[in-house]
């Protein structure tokens, strides 16, 4: 009897193990090409790509969806939406659009905004342009009474930021060409002048403290943080 519960112990146990090593792998339409040198041939075919892919971590699965670009954002708030707009370098703005379509919408910001967010009940916003010599931006925390409107800039990046995701107290950003993890106050630069500049990343899906995936025009990035490793993988077609 001990014998037959020892092997059900393993048995169960190469299960759970099997489980866990598959989940955050990509799936099996993907697969793992050179990373093209900035500028070079290949990395023009990929700017010029219309496929662009989300990353989510949901529940320990990494999940990839095929997008459509999108120049704005909306968040679903109490009482209206929150609208982001993006007209590259002809500006953008911010604007609550009240559920009483009688109501204006209001200005609450002019400015890039790429991202709107709620992460533990409180609202934030990434603005950022990446336009020929220019590139800069920011992250925003907005504070709404009673749909009066108030932000804050909590960070400034000398390089627009594009994708954001909060983990366990740290957030974790890719920007037009860098990464950064943020704590507090401190902000650390992961990588710099990364291949993905101009390949506009949209969304990250972070599984600790290590390991990330970035989803971003034609492909998905596999970023070790630790060993500084890059893998990238693209849609078997």
């Amino acid at each position: 009897m001990k014998k037959y519960h020892i092997l059900y112990s393993f048995i169960l146990l190469t299960l759970i193990s099997c489980t866990n090593q598959a989940k955050n792998e990509l799936p099996s339409n993907f697969t793992e090409v050179k990373i093209p040198e900035t500028f070079s041939k290949e990395w023009y075919e990929l700017n010029h790509s219309n496929d662009d892919y989300l990353v989510k971590n949901e529940n320990g699965q990494l999940i990839v969806k095929s997008i459509e670009p999108k120049n704005g954002t909306e968040l679903k708030i109490n009482g209206g939406k929150l609208i982001g707009k993006d007209y590259g370098e002809w500006g953008g703005e911010l604007l609550f659009q009240s559920d009483d379509k009688k109501i204006k919408p209001l200005k609450i910001k002019e400015g890039n905004i790429l991202k709107i967010y709620s992460v533990n009940n409180k609202i934030y916003f990434i603005e950022g342009i990446a336009h020929l010599s220019i590139s800069e931006g920011g992250l925003f925390e907005l504070y709404n009474n009673q749909n009066n409107f108030t932000y804050k800039k909590l960070i400034h990046f000398p390089d627009a930021p594009e994708a954001f995701q909060m983990y366990k107290g740290k957030i974790y950003l890719a920007s037009h060409k860098n990464f950064y993890v943020i704590e507090g106050n401190k902000e650390s630069k992961i990588f710099e002048d990364e291949f993905w500049g101009s390949l506009y990343p949209n969304s990250i899906a972070v599984f600790d403290n290590d390991l990330v995936f970035i989803g971003m025009r034609s492909g998905i990035a596999k970023v070790n943080l630790k060993t500084k490793l890059i893998n990238f993988y693209r849609e078997n077609k």
